[in-house]
């Protein structure tokens, strides 16, 4: 599903206008990601949780020279689901 299936699917369900929907969706995920720039967390109970993960800084290779190189540490998106998005997904 991509993001026009889906604002078709929401506003059907809903009864809201197609532009709405795109809104707010559009909303969504705006405050979903700078909530996570800002190191919070966003948890939807039955859902999932979208969280930031730590990339420690570490020592690679460079498959071209064959050279080390220094990965920096850096910041990762994250999405863990909830125990009901699982049980759905695997039809309990």
């Amino acid at each position: 599903m991509n993001k026009s299936e889906l604002i078709d699917a929401i506003a059907k369900d809903t009864g809201l206008t197609k532009k709405d929907t795109e809104a707010f969706i559009k909303s969504f995920v705006e405050n979903v990601s700078k909530e996570m720039e800002n190191g919070g967390d966003v948890q939807l109970i039955g859902f999932g949780t979208f969280s930031v993960g730590e990339r420690a800084a570490r020592t690679g290779r460079n498959p071209k020279t064959g050279a080390n190189i220094t990965i920096a540490a850096s910041k990762s998106p994250k999405f863990k689901a909830g125990k009901a998005l699982k049980d759905r997904v695997n039809k309990k």
